[in-house]
């Protein structure tokens, strides 16, 4: 029987699938700014998306962390014991000096946030079979497994979010990972590696981290892009395998990990996508999976730079425009703009940016 859990409680209904806390972001000391991540972005996503008053405060959902018990359904006791120590923490992270910190202060500043992402991506999974769609602003974490981390990747929160569903709602027992991020998602891969139950596909710059041989062997549908890769050969393809793997496998759920490290310039990626490029994207994912009403969760995964936040709010507005995200909200708070306002706003936005 599954255990009791805080993260599968009903938000209030008025809110919108997109599933945020002020504790995703990790600052202390400046420590941050030796790792290409851009430790805030969740943050300013957010921000971007209440300036053009797409949300407020108390029309998002609010995550919640989870907890080792929560973390258990997928991890090994071995693996939780071996966060206790900060230079293990320190090697998944990629930032040298938390193996200098004490472990209270890494557990508080570095895998808090982590932690509470990981319950966003589960709390997000069971919102997306209840609205249709649901969107955590954090979360991604596709590098780490049941028993290991890496690649900045503390938890595994695509596993986790898949399994709490397959244990606790009913009729959903089939899952699509649709990993997007410009590196290969061996975490989810390895643990989902003779699952019938889960179909994958991948597309990543065949030539960065991690090259992940044994975990590849997981991938249903494996799209190995070269250096630079630009925006038409990259949609196109995209556009294909996506369009492939649902007709292919009828999931009850598609998650769908957005990284935007696929950003020309990224120091991480090796791609040449174009903001443009990153939010058509994500109209391709959302377009296919709504289009055959499977309900689709969305993290936001890799992005290391300072214009990922305003790319990945961005994309959120043109969904929304498109209609793409579902009307069945009501306002939940009073004074809030009515929903027709909120399109048109939106669609006016949006009129200026040409995607071809």
């Amino acid at each position: 029987r599954p255990h009791r859990t805080e993260l599968y409680k009903d938000p209030p209904s008025g809110c919108w699938p997109i599933v945020y806390s002020p504790d995703y972001n990790i600052t202390f000391m400046g420590l941050e700014k030796l790792h290409p991540f851009d430790a805030g972005k969740w943050g300013k996503v957010i921000n971007f998306l209440k300036e053009e008053k797409l949300i407020a405060d108390d029309l998002i959902v609010q995550a919640r962390e989870a907890t080792d018990e929560d973390l258990l359904v997928v991890h090994t006791r071995r693996y939780l014991n071996k966060l206790k120590w900060s230079f293990v923490v320190a090697t998944i992270t990629e930032i040298p000096p938390v193996a200098f910190l004490p472990n209270f202060v890494v557990q508080r500043k570095v895998l808090k946030p982590l932690r509470t992402q990981t319950g966003g991506t589960i709390m997000a999974g069971k919102l997306a079979v209840d609205r249709g769609w649901a969107i955590n602003v954090g979360g991604g974490f596709h590098h780490c497994s049941s028993d290991k981390g890496g690649g900045f990747c503390a938890y595994a929160d695509i596993t986790l979010a898949i399994k709490f569903l397959f244990e606790r709602v009913q009729g959903v027992s089939r899952a699509t990972i649709i990993d997007l991020d410009a590196h290969q998602g061996n975490g989810h891969e390895r643990d989902f590696m003779d699952d019938p139950r889960v179909y994958i596909m991948d597309a990543y710059n065949r030539y960065i981290y991690p090259g992940d041989g044994f975990a590849k062997r997981a991938i249903k549908r494996k799209v190995e892009l070269e250096w630079g890769t630009e925006d038409t050969e990259y949609l196109q393809k995209v556009h294909t395998h996506v369009e492939g793997a649902l007709n292919e496998f009828k999931p009850d759920i598609v998650v769908y990990n957005a990284g935007t490290d696929i950003l020309d310039g990224d120091p991480l990626g090796g791609l040449a996508i174009s903001p443009q490029g990153i939010v058509k994207r994500d109209e391709v994912v959302f377009r296919a999976a709504r289009s055959r009403g499977i309900p689709v969760l969305m993290v936001t995964s890799g992005g290391y730079q300072k214009r990922t936040a305003r790319i990945i709010a961005d994309s959120i507005l043109n969904l929304h425009s498109l209609g793409l995200l579902g009307r069945e909200r009501a306002a939940c708070a009073l004074g809030s703009p009515s929903l027709d306002q909120m399109v048109r706003d939106s669609a006016k936005d949006f009129s200026n940016l040409s995607l071809q």
